[in-house]
């Protein structure tokens, strides 16, 4: 089994900064991609970044400039910086992997529970 956990979402003023941290554990052989997304109620969930295991990463449009993803290879975990934060930003941010548990094996998309964010003065 495989398991993705969430956490450092919460309440953050306007203008403020947030990091988020997902640690992926279980039956792991390797991680190719981490990335985020977030999910607004009523509305698709959306890609925010993403990062290789070669530690190439896109982002989104919306938040270049201000959010950095990055990862530690060796703890199976990514993170994300959130800075200069929106309140149009509040959502429930998710992590998600794609796994490779076996050598040879494919990849496997997984997701955590998510962790809500909530940029609110």
């Amino acid at each position: 089994q495989v398991q993705l956990v969430e956490s450092g979402g919460g309440l953050v003023q306007p203008g403020g900064s947030l990091r988020l941290s997902c640690v992926a554990s279980g039956n792991i052989f390797s991680i190719p991609t981490m990335g985020w997304y977030r999910q607004v109620p009523g509305k698709e969930r959306e890609s925010v970044a993403a990062v290789t295991s070669g530690v190439t990463t896109k982002y989104a449009d919306s938040v270049k400039g201000r959010f950095t993803i990055s990862r530690d290879n060796a703890k199976n975990t990514v993170y994300l910086q959130m800075n200069s934060l929106k309140p149009e930003e509040t959502a429930v941010y998710y992590c998600n992997a794609q796994i490779r548990r076996y050598p040879g094996g494919y990849a496997s998309t997984y997701w955590g529970p998510g962790t809500q964010v909530t940029v609110s003065s």
